[in-house]
């Protein structure tokens, strides 16, 4: 394997471009906190920081799960169960993911530095949650929330309780599509005895608890609008994210995951896209 095979084999297993699902959270609460365009500084190591800890969060995450992903049809092909990354490896690479993460806190603000070990541990406890506790979605909400937090602290060097709404509703967002995202591996999880919303209540209650979560989300983002003075652009950027909602709920049925991965992976980064977007034009315009 050369070089660039084994770069892509890396950015394969961390799935890299679904960073877009939490980086545009991160610089629409960087924007917030700014008041308009962090420092060249800022963004630079803003970036690298949440790069970095997604990173690290998915090579946690392939490496605790490694035998798991073996037995699951779906995942039996990637990296590490296929024999394209080994164990040893994917530890270095995620050490020194873990490493760039504290190095860029250490250059953002003294608090940031003092939080990444905090950062660093719910990143790593999430890959064991769902061995015991159907509310794992939940902690991977919290763990993708961090995005928004920490570029908040970031830039102001204190923790507020004005970014505290989109925080929040950064967790429902990713709560609900997580479930969603679940329902493909119901079955799986209930032979191997895992936990999940879906398997503990089934498609069909799941699909209400994923809409309950998004609409969650929405009023959420709602009320930030209003606490930071956002206007107009911001609201219409809320009309499209209300049309992606629906539009992303009516892809899935009870009966029906055919359109799951669509509904995943296109929808939620646009999403997130949208508000990051909207959000800018109306803090620039």
């Amino acid at each position: 394997m050369n070089i660039i095979e084994k770069i892509a084999s890396y950015l394969k297993m961390i799935k890299f471009e679904h960073s877009i699902f939490a980086l545009p959270f991160a610089f629409t609460s960087a924007l917030i906190a700014a008041r308009g365009l962090p420092t060249l500084k800022q963004i630079i190591f803003l970036t690298i920081a949440m790069v970095s800890a997604r990173t690290a969060a998915m090579g946690m995450n392939r490496i605790i799960d490694r035998n798991i992903d073996r037995l699951n049809p779906r995942t039996k092909n990637r990296e590490i169960p296929a024999g394209i990354i080994n164990v040893k490896d994917a530890v270095i690479f995620t050490i020194i993911s873990i490493i760039c993460l504290i190095i860029s806190a250490y250059f953002l603000n003294p608090l940031c530095l003092q939080l990444s070990p905090i950062a660093i541990g719910i990143l790593f406890i999430y890959s064991y949650t769902k061995r015991f506790t159907w509310f794992s979605h939940v902690v991977l909400g919290i763990a993708i929330s961090l995005a928004p937090l920490g570029a908040w602290i970031a830039i102001t060097g204190s923790v507020d309780i004005q970014i505290l709404p989109l925080v929040i509703g950064i967790i429902f967002w990713l709560t609900g599509f997580d479930i969603l995202y679940a329902l493909q591996d119901m079955e799986f999880d209930r032979s191997v005895g895992l936990y999940s919303i879906p398997q503990t209540f089934g498609a069909v209650k799941s699909l209400v608890i994923a809409r309950i979560c998004h609409f969650m989300t929405w009023a959420l983002l709602i009320v930030t609008g209003y606490i930071f003075g956002l206007g107009i652009f911001y609201f219409i950027g809320m009309g499209i994210v209300t049309g992606l909602l629906i539009y992303e709920h009516s892809l899935v049925k009870g009966n029906d995951f055919s359109r799951l991965d669509m509904a995943f992976f296109n929808m939620n980064g646009y999403i997130s896209a949208v508000v990051f977007v909207f959000t800018g034009l109306d803090i620039f315009m």
